[in-house]
C-alpha cells in the first residue's frame, strides 16, 4: 500500500464525481457512495500504517536481513543510535520546461501515514454522523460530494512529494471549506462567513506562493526531500531560508488560525456542525501545522530554532494560545467556545514546532484530532436532540446530562482530554510539549503553556456547566441522539482515552516518536525523558483551573461579591468588552481596512480613474481625432489626393494630345510618316549646306 498510496486520495476524489453525477438518482442520495469511499480509504490507510510500522520495526529490531533489504545506515538522535528508515517515494514527470521537471508523486513516511489514518477516520465518522444530522437537508447530495472532495484534497496534500502538489491540496481544502462553510448560503451571515474564511486564508496563501518560489530558487527544486536536504546542508543560504520560512509562516497563520489572522475560524461555525468537526480536527486548520512539520528543516535553520530564545514561530504560537483561550470565556455559542479552543490548541502545536518539540507538536495534532472531533460532534448531538437546533448555552441548554447520558459522558471525556487531565490523551501530548520546550531553552514559553492549560481547563468547565448542569432552559423535548450519532462519539472517546499511550514516556512507551519522526534530512532534536515534576505541575494547574471554574459556577450564590462584577467595575467591564469585541480585530479588519477600501480608497480610486486615467484616455482620443482630421484634410486630400489627381490630369492632357496622332486612320499615319521623312530630309539638306 505504501507504494500505491495515491489510491487513498483518489478514491474520495472519484467519490466526488460519482455523487455529483449520480447521487440524486440513488436512494441514499449519495451518502452511501461517500461512506463507502472513505471506509475504503480508511482501510487502505490502516494497511499503510501497518506496513510502515513493520518497516520501522524491522530496522529498529536490528534484523540484519531487514537492514540489508531496506538499505539502512545509522544516525544518532540525542545520543541514541537509530537506523535510517527511508520514506517510500514514487514520482512521475508531468512535463519539463527549460530542463526543469514538473511532476506528481507520493512521499510516504511516518508523518504521512499518521495523517492518512487521522483524516480518513475522522472523515468516515463525519460521513456516518451526517446521515442523521443532515438527513432532510435540501442540498444533501451536494454536501456529501463536497465532503468527499474535502477529504481528497487534504489527503492529496498529505501524500504529496513536492511543494506544487502541496499547493494543489492546500488550495483544494480552501475551496471546499468555502463551499461547506457557506452550505446554507440563503442566510447572509453564512455567506459572509464563507467569504471571510476564503479571503482571510487567501491572504496567508500569498505567503505560501512566495515561500514555494523562494525555496525553488534556493534549492533548485520543488521536491520536498531535496528542499529539506538543502536546508540542512552547509551550502544553504540562511537569508533565503529566513525569507522562505517567514513567508511560509504567513501561510500557516492564515490557514491554521494563528494570531492575527484567526478571526475567520469562529465565524466558520456557520457551516454544519459535522463540517466544523472535520475542519477543526483533521483538515483545513491542521494543514498549516502539517506544512511546518513537513518542511521543518526550513524553519529549523531559517528561524534558528536550535539556538533557543525567541523566534517568529514560537512567538506567534505563544500569543495564539493565550488570546484564543481568553476569548473562549466570553462565548455563549458552544461551537464558538470550541472554535476558540481550537485556535488555542493550534497555538500549542505551532509553539511546540517553534521550540524544537517536533514530536510533541505532531503528537498533539494526533491526539487533538480525536478529542476535538468528539467535542464538536458532541455539540452537534446536543443541538440536534437537546436544544432544538440551537447552540446558545445560556438560553437553550442546561441540565442535559439527565436527558443525554451518552452525549454527556463522551463530552466529559473530550473535555478532560482537552484540559490535559491524566490519563487522557491530551495529558501526554501537552506534557511533552512543555517538557521539550523547557529542555530546548524556551522556558518562558513553558510558562505560557501552563497559563494556557489553566485557561483551557477553566473555560471548558464553564462550557460543561452551562450545557449539562443546572435547569433546562430550552423549549423543546430533549432526548438522547440516535445511534448513528452516538456511536461515532463512543469511538472517538476510546481514542481520546487511549491514543496518548502511544507516546507515554512515563511507562516507557514512545512508539509514536519511533514510527513518525523522520530519520532522513531532519535536524537532531532534543528528546527528554519523562519528568514527573513537570507533569505534576501541569496536571495540578489544570485541576486548579477546573476547581476554580467549578466553584464559581456551582457556588455562585456564595460569591456575591463577584456576581455582576463586570457591570459594577469599570476595569472589569472594559476587559469584558475588550474580549467580547474579540480584541477589536474584526473592527480593524472590517470597519477600518475593508471599509476604507470600499469607502475612501474606493472613492479615491474612482476619482483617479475618472479624472486622471479617463482624462488621459479621453485627451489622447481627442488628440488622435484632431490629428486624424488634419491628416485627412491636408495630407490625404491636398498632398496624397492632390498628387494622384495632378498625375491623372497630366496623364489625361497627354492622352488628349496623343489623340491627334492616334486616330486609328492608316492614311493619316502614312501622311505623318511622309511628313517626318520630308522634315528629316530638309534638316539634312540644311545641315550639308
Amino acid at each position: 500500500m505504501l507504494d500505491n498510496a495515491w489510491i487513498i486520495p483518489a478514491i474520495p476524489a472519484l467519490s466526488f464525481f460519482l455523487i455529483l453525477f449520480f447521487g440524486k438518482r440513488i436512494p441514499t442520495k449519495g451518502a452511501a457512495i461517500g461512506i463507502t469511499a472513505l471506509g475504503t480509504s480508511f482501510v487502505l490507510s490502516c494497511v499503510a500504517v501497518y506496513q510502515w510500522i513493520d518497516r520501522v520495526e524491522s530496522a529498529t529490531g536490528g534484523k540484519s536481513e531487514g537492514l540489508r533489504a531496506l538499505g539502512r545506515s545509522l544516525i544518532v538522535h540525542s545520543g541514541e543510535s537509530k537506523p535510517v528508515v527511508e520514506p517510500v517515494l514514487h514520482h512521475i514527470t508531468w512535463w519539463s520546461n527549460s530542463g526543469i521537471d514538473f511532476g506528481v508523486g507520493i512521499r510516504m513516511d511516518g508523518l504521512a501515514v499518521m495523517m492518512c489514518f487521522v483524516v480518513t477516520l475522522i472523515s468516515l465518522l463525519v460521513h456516518i454522523y451526517s446521515t442523521a444530522y443532515l438527513h432532510n437537508d435540501t442540498r444533501y447530495t451536494h454536501y456529501y460530494a463536497m465532503l468527499s472532495l474535502f477529504s481528497a484534497a487534504m489527503l492529496t496534500l498529505v501524500v504529496a512529494d513536492n511543494t506544487l502538489q502541496v499547493l494543489l491540496g492546500w488550495e483544494g481544502v480552501g475551496l471546499c471549506s468555502f463551499a461547506l462553510i457557506g452550505h446554507w448560503w440563503e442566510e447572509g451571515a453564512n455567506s459572509k462567513a464563507a467569504l471571510k474564511a476564503f479571503l482571510t486564508t487567501r491572504t496567508g496563501d500569498i505567503g505560501l506562493l512566495i515561500g514555494i518560489t523562494v525555496l525553488f530558487w534556493a534549492a533548485g527544486s520543488f521536491d520536498i526531500g531535496k528542499i529539506n536536504a538543502y536546508a540542512l546542508s552547509p551550502r544553504a543560504d540562511h537569508g533565503m531560508l529566513l525569507v522562505a520560512a517567514s513567508c511560509l509562516m504567513v501561510a500557516i497563520i492564515g490557514k491554521s488560525g494563528q494570531f492575527p489572522l484567526h478571526t475567520w475560524l469562529p465565524d466558520a461555525m456557520a457551516g454544519p456542525t459535522p463540517v466544523s468537526a472535520l475542519i477543526h480536527a483533521a483538515t483545513m486548520v491542521v494543514a498549516g501545522v502539517y506544512l511546518a512539520a513537513r518542511l521543518y528543516p526550513v524553519f529549523w535553520n531559517g528561524f534558528s530554532i536550535g539556538h533557543g530564545g525567541v523566534n517568529f514561530m514560537v512567538l506567534i504560537g505563544g500569543i495564539t494560545i493565550i488570546i484564543g483561550a481568553l476569548l473562549a470565556f466570553v462565548q455563549d455559542d458552544i461551537k464558538k467556545v470550541l472554535a476558540y479552543s481550537t485556535i488555542s490548541q493550534l497555538g500549542y502545536m505551532v509553539m511546540a514546532l517553534g521550540s524544537g518539540a517536533w514530536v510533541a507538536a505532531v503528537f498533539h495534532l494526533f491526539t487533538h484530532a480525536f478529542f476535538k472531533a468528539l467535542l464538536f460532534l458532541g455539540a452537534g448531538s446536543v443541538s440536534h436532540s437537546g436544544s432544538h437546533h440551537s447552540f446558545d448555552m445560556k438560553k437553550d441548554m442546561g441540565g442535559l446530562r439527565k436527558f443525554m447520558p451518552i452525549t454527556f459522558w463522551t463530552f466529559i471525556v473530550g473535555t478532560l482530554a482537552l484540559a490535559g487531565i491524566f490519563p487522557f490523551a491530551g495529558f501526554w501530548s501537552k506534557d511533552e510539549i512543555l517538557l521539550t520546550a523547557g529542555k530546548s531553552g524556551y522556558t518562558f514559553f513553558v510558562v505560557v503553556g501552563l497559563i494556557g492549560a489553566f485557561l483551557t481547563a477553566a473555560y471548558m468547565t464553564r462550557c460543561v456547566y452551562l450545557t449539562f448542569f443546572g435547569e433546562y432552559r430550552g423549549h423543546g423535548h430533549p432526548h438522547e441522539s440516535e445511534p448513528v450519532i452516538t456511536v461515532p462519539l463512543i469511538i472517538l472517546s476510546v481514542f481520546a482515552v487511549l491514543a496518548g499511550f502511544l507516546n507515554a514516556a512515563a511507562v516507557h512507551v514512545e512508539k509514536f516518536a519511533d514510527w513518525v519522526e523522520p530519520r532522513v534530512s531532519f535536524p537532531v532534536l532534543v528528546h527528554p525523558a519523562f519528568d514527573y515534576p513537570t507533569a505534576i505541575i501541569s496536571l495540578s494547574i489544570a485541576c486548579i483551573g477546573i476547581g476554580v471554574a467549578a466553584f464559581f459556577f456551582f457556588k455562585r450564590e456564595e460569591l456575591g461579591a463577584l456576581n455582576g462584577l463586570t457591570e459594577r467595575n469599570k476595569v472589569a467591564r472594559a476587559g469584558y468588552n475588550f474580549l467580547v469585541n474579540k480584541y477589536y480585530l474584526d473592527v480593524l479588519y472590517e470597519n477600518v481596512i475593508v471599509a476604507s477600501i470600499r469607502g475612501g480608497i474606493a472613492r479615491g480610486c474612482y476619482w483617479f480613474n475618472q479624472n486622471v486615467i479617463d482624462a488621459v484616455v479621453n485627451g489622447t482620443a481627442k488628440g488622435v481625432r484632431v490629428t486624424g482630421q488634419w491628416t485627412y484634410d491636408f495630407v490625404d486630400r491636398k498632398v496624397v489626393d492632390g498628387a494622384a489627381n495632378g498625375t491623372a490630369e497630366v496623364t489625361g492632357e497627354s492622352g488628349g494630345l496623343l489623340r491627334y496622332f492616334q486616330a486609328g486612320r492608316v492614311q493619316r499615319y502614312a501622311l505623318y510618316m511622309f511628313a517626318v521623312v520630308g522634315l528629316l530630309a530638309l534638316l539634312l539638306l540644311i545641315a550639308n549646306i
